[in-house]
């Protein structure tokens, strides 16, 4: 265990002075009542307030309701999930036997929070800049990889925008059939955009999801041919 917690400080990289709160940070309820949840609390507040600093100061000229989207779409469960992940997270949580045996060691909720209260752990042992260095040694070789401009937008509002930049007609969405009964009806939708000939088609339990795999079929094409 010891030679798996000094890989992680090493990954985080930050060593901490009081090693039982790394302990608590990587014990859940279900294993004993020192268990994360309150540094869990402590750590999703230590990440808004970086991620939202590091947002304000790299891009000047965002508004605040884009820099609001993309703080809420870089710290939710699926990008801390993948930390988790690269930290190896699952192996190191001390679960219940319960726990153990419903595979809750790659369980997302559990992995997303674990790595809250890691942050909480760092925050409270060495200060908010070391948790801060620690939030931007996971993020921003992160950051180097995400198209900003696309973040938490959804395909229908990215493809809205690519045709509206180039003075193009908006696409044409319309219900080409509808299966099923009432409560488990599946729609196709076909997506149409004359000026680039394109034509895509879209499935889904509502006419809004089908809507938006059809304009991700016509955005992902229209990126196949730039």
């Amino acid at each position: 265990m010891r030679s798996s917690n000094e890989n992680l400080c090493r990954q985080l990289g930050y060593v901490f002075k009081q090693p039982q709160l790394l302990q608590r940070a990587l014990t859940h309820r279900s294993f004993a009542p020192d268990h994360y949840e309150r540094l869990e609390f402590l750590g999703d507040s230590v990440l808004g307030c970086v991620i939202a600093k590091y947002l304000y100061s790299e891009f000047p000229d965002l508004t605040e309701g884009d820099l609001s989207r993309l703080r809420s779409n870089l710290v939710k469960e699926p990008t801390l999930v993948l930390f988790a992940q690269q930290l190896d997270l699952g192996r190191q949580l001390k679960l219940g036997e319960g726990e153990l045996k419903s595979g809750g060691f790659s369980r997302p909720s559990i992995l997303a929070d674990a790595v809250e209260a890691l942050l909480g752990a760092v925050f409270l042992d060495g200060g908010f800049v070391a948790a801060e260095q620690v939030v931007l040694n996971l993020f921003v070789p992160y950051l180097a990889k995400v198209d900003m401009r696309t973040l938490g937008k959804d395909a229908k509002t990215l493809l809205q925008e690519y045709l509206q930049a180039r003075r193009l007609a908006l696409p044409d969405y319309s219900v080409t059939d509808t299966q099923g009964v009432a409560h488990e009806q599946l729609f196709q939708v076909e997506c149409s955009i004359p000026a680039l000939k394109i034509t895509t088609r879209g499935a889904g339990s509502s006419r809004r999801n089908a809507e938006q795999q059809a304009a991700l079929a016509a955005y992902q094409l229209i990126g196949n041919k730039t």
